[in-house]
């Protein structure tokens, strides 16, 4: 099995990348109170998790000292406002059920909203694997104007130029972009575009149900991503729940894989559906698993989410 290489150790607290701060729009501005009910989300935010335990703690921190820190809010059309930075505060207000909040308006285009509300989401301590990429990559959207996409492709051309395979050039968004500016783009970021490329993309290609995983802070990206090998949902799903319950170390968890891709009755290529549903069916019926309370109870438990899903 080939060696996991774990994504380079971010450094994304040089404020000199960034064009605005937080800090600098609060020198410039005085907070007051909006109602809660007149702000909202924007249509897409970086951050997708939160973790219930943390969210938890700033609600009670808000309850005994209330919002310290004002949230960012930009002025709509229609008299209301949009989030532009602070969404935990956000979250918990809703939580706790306040009238009002105190915030900073400032008149910001779409793109500057999206670039503060992406720069306040890179320089959280607790960001994962997952969203750092995703947040880089958005920044590279916005700077060089591409979408997701063709950022990937604009890399991918660099790393064929590099190894001599230059393809025809044709006439693409990003065939004005040169090597240089993407360089300068990653430097205070402690990256390289070829790390980024190598390292960073691929997270976004893993199956949903580990990249979830990797939101929540379950379990590490080189785990992650040797589970991600298993191309049979159910088997990967098994082995993703085990790691994580059992705190599995990735020489046991190759150990695993490495057991059930050499099992004569695995072949992961002719391993349909109905095989696995077929193969679940003839270990339950010679297991004794209802004989553990506790195990008959997770297995009732994905059952009842087996018939939801019929359902629907």
């Amino acid at each position: 099995m080939s060696k996991t290489t774990a994504p380079p150790q971010r450094n994304f607290r040089n404020k000199s990348f960034f064009e605005t701060t937080i800090k600098e729009l609060e020198s410039h501005s005085s907070p007051q109170f909006l109602p809660l009910s007149d702000i909202s989300l924007p249509p897409s935010q970086p951050r997708k998790y939160f973790d219930p335990y943390s969210l938890n703690q700033l609600a009670y921190s808000i309850k005994r000292d209330g919002i310290l820190q004002p949230l960012l809010v930009r002025p709509l059309d229609d008299g209301k406002y949009e989030l532009v930075a602070g969404e935990r505060r956000y979250r918990v207000a809703k939580q706790l059920e306040l009238d009002s909040v105190p915030v900073l308006i400032k008149s910001l285009t779409v793109q500057e909203a999206k670039l503060i509300s992406l720069t306040e989401n890179l320089q959280r301590e607790d960001l994962n694997p997952v969203e750092e990429t995703e947040a880089v990559l958005d920044l590279l959207s916005l700077k060089f104007n591409l979408n997701t996409t063709e950022v990937t492709s604009l890399l991918n051309r660099f790393k064929d130029e590099e190894k001599g395979k230059i393809k025809s050039q044709i006439n693409l968004p990003h065939n004005d972009v040169g090597k240089t500016e993407i360089e300068d783009f990653f430097a205070p970021l402690g990256l390289t575009w070829q790390s980024f490329l190598s390292h960073r993309i691929p997270l976004l290609r893993l199956p949903d149900d580990i990249k979830v995983k990797l939101r929540e802070g379950k379990i590490a990206y080189t785990k992650a991503s040797a589970i991600a090998k298993i191309k049979s949902p159910l088997m990967r799903e098994s082995l993703l729940e085990e790691a994580i319950t059992k705190g599995l170390s990735l020489s046991q968890i190759k150990e695993k894989i490495k057991e059930l891709t050499e099992s004569p009755q695995f072949n992961e290529q002719e391993f349909t559906p109905k095989d696995e549903i077929t193969s679940v069916y003839k270990k339950l019926k010679t297991s004794k698993v209802w004989e553990d309370s506790r195990k008959w109870k997770k297995i009732q438990g994905w059952l009842r989410k087996v018939e939801n899903i019929l359902e629907e």
